[in-house]
């Protein structure tokens, strides 16, 4: 009989191998493409080849870690071709090596790899997405105003007809603001007064407050029922600053989470998010178990190629399943766990009756 933990060792090697060769190529791919990008971007400034080169290695890592599906998946179809190369299939079978035996093997590696890529890998690569869009914030029109949520509500900095407003908000329903305080200043932060609505209407960029008080520098108290503000948020822009959930790692989903709760922003963006970020494991073995069946049921050597095709095209197709759950759950059509989990339930199912036929063989 095989050593068990020679073959175990051999065959874990072999992938990590596969895993690390078809990342480096995908690296390049995204590198090269997206340096293209940032070089167009930065020609209309008139910037040296650093920053297309630096901004492509912070944004390339948050890359690969959206297609890594697609790279497990690939990984594991080039594992089995190796295999049938040397002939190794036909080697393990004849010493009591099944093929369900080696999927075990794969799925095991891919579930810790893909808890490390959810605890390790994402970590990093949100942090370097964080500094990239920050970085690429300071060469846009967007530098001039910024919105966060905490504990504390919404704030938001914006500069607008030669004056600086500091907005809190305590929550938003709808199209509107509660509970706000403004903090105008002029360009060198000289205080200029503060304004306190009960409610805001921000579905466009002239905000229009309601039941509003003005203190002004020197203490002066006015009353208005109705003002007229000019500002360069909506509700649109402002849902697309919170958008790029890829720069926040489990841990900050997890408290920007609350903080959206308290404020009474909607959660279904982040709550989508998490969701995919934990079902990754999941994720990547339903990967390992597509790409297993496809080419263990190849039987002449002209076939494995054609499989691993058909595996791109599955791959691409689940995909946009996933995609369109996920805009199903994000617009309230179906529950934001059914629209994670469900699409991976009918996988593996579909490839249970897959594996069924291997164990047969």
């Amino acid at each position: 009989m095989y050593n068990i933990k020679t073959y175990q060792g051999y065959l874990i090697k072999l992938f990590l191998k596969n895993i690390l060769v078809i990342t480096s190529i995908f690296a390049a791919i995204v590198f090269i493409l997206n340096i293209l990008e940032e070089i167009k971007f930065f020609s209309e400034l008139s910037k040296s080849m650093y920053y297309p080169f630096f901004f492509t290695l912070l944004n390339l890592p948050s890359i690969l870690f959206e297609i890594f599906p697609f790279i497990i998946l690939i990984s594991t179809q080039m594992f089995f071709l190796h295999l049938y190369n040397k002939d190794e299939v036909i080697i393990f079978k004849n010493y009591g090596v099944k093929n369900i035996d080696i999927i075990k093997i794969l799925i095991s590696i891919t579930f810790i790899f893909g808890i490390f890529l959810v605890f390790g890998f994402h970590t990093f690569s949100s942090s370097l997405k964080l500094n990239y869009l920050s970085f690429k914030n300071q060469f846009t029109d967007d530098n001039k105003y910024l919105a966060v949520i905490n504990e504390n509500g919404l704030w938001i900095k914006d500069e607008i007809n030669e004056n600086i407003n500091i907005i809190n908000a305590e929550g938003i329903d709808g199209y509107n603001l509660k509970n706000i305080s403004i903090s105008q200043m002029d360009k060198n932060y000289n205080f200029k007064k503060t304004i306190i609505a009960e409610n805001i209407n921000i579905s466009n960029k002239v905000w229009l407050l309601k039941n509003v008080k003005i203190f002004d520098v020197d203490g002066n108290k006015y009353d208005k029922s109705v003002m007229i503000l000019d500002s360069n948020f909506d509700l649109e822009k402002i849902n697309n600053l919170f958008s790029n959930l890829s720069s926040l790692n489990i841990f900050q989903l997890n408290s920007q989470l609350n903080d959206y709760k308290s404020l009474g922003y909607s959660t279904l963006d982040i709550e989508s998010y998490i969701n995919k970020l934990i079902a990754i494991p999941v994720y990547l073995v339903i990967m390992i178990l597509i790409g297993s069946i496809l080419m263990l049921n190849t039987k002449h050597n002209h076939s494995k190629i054609f499989s691993i095709v058909v595996g791109i095209l599955i791959s691409v197709l689940i995909y946009y399943v996933n995609y369109f759950f996920n805009i199903m759950g994000t617009n309230e059509r179906v529950p934001i766990l059914l629209s994670v989990w469900f699409p991976l339930l009918i996988l593996i199912l579909l490839t249970s009756i897959g594996l069924i036929r291997i164990n047969e063989k």
